[in-house]
């Protein structure tokens, strides 16, 4: 497993082939990857959004993300986990997350990919202030799947 909070832009399909190429050995060694890649929109709640700022408590964001890939791979038949998350400042299109799971089958890459990516949406402890045409704010809460 690989988890990594990052204030350094990504490149979400580098990395994947990257921890693809590192992790497998031989051709053949996984049937399935699921993923899924966040990027920052222009909009939320009905409004234009010029910017964004991530804060995280460092150290305890990290455990929460490896305990949840943890339990994901308890759960489901998986041979990796990447999960990549971006902080700090971030604009519209920005990469912010990347979820990848590797599984032979293809149910359980898709089901513990989504696991990670609604527990990491929904607990982690990651804060959003936006950055508006006409000041900021915090975002409250996240919008639904």
């Amino acid at each position: 497993m690989s988890i990594l909070v990052t204030d350094r832009p990504f490149d979400p399909w580098g990395e994947i082939q990257a921890r693809q190429a590192g992790r497998f050995a031989r051709p053949g060694e996984y049937g399935a990857t699921a993923v899924f890649v966040g990027t920052m929109r222009d909009y939320n709640e009905g409004d234009a959004v010029r910017a964004m700022s991530l804060t995280h408590y460092q150290g305890m964001t990290e455990r929460h993300l490896q305990r949840i890939a943890s339990e994901a791979a308890a759960r489901w038949p998986i041979d990796d986990v990447l999960v990549i998350h971006r902080v700090g400042a971030l604009a519209p299109g920005d990469p912010i997350v990347v979820v990848a799971t590797w599984s032979a089958h293809r149910a359980a890459a898709f089901d513990a990919c989504r696991y990670i990516m609604e527990d990491l949406k929904s607990r982690a402890p990651f804060w959003k202030r936006e950055t508006l045409p006409d000041g900021e704010r915090w975002v409250e809460r996240n919008t639904p799947g």
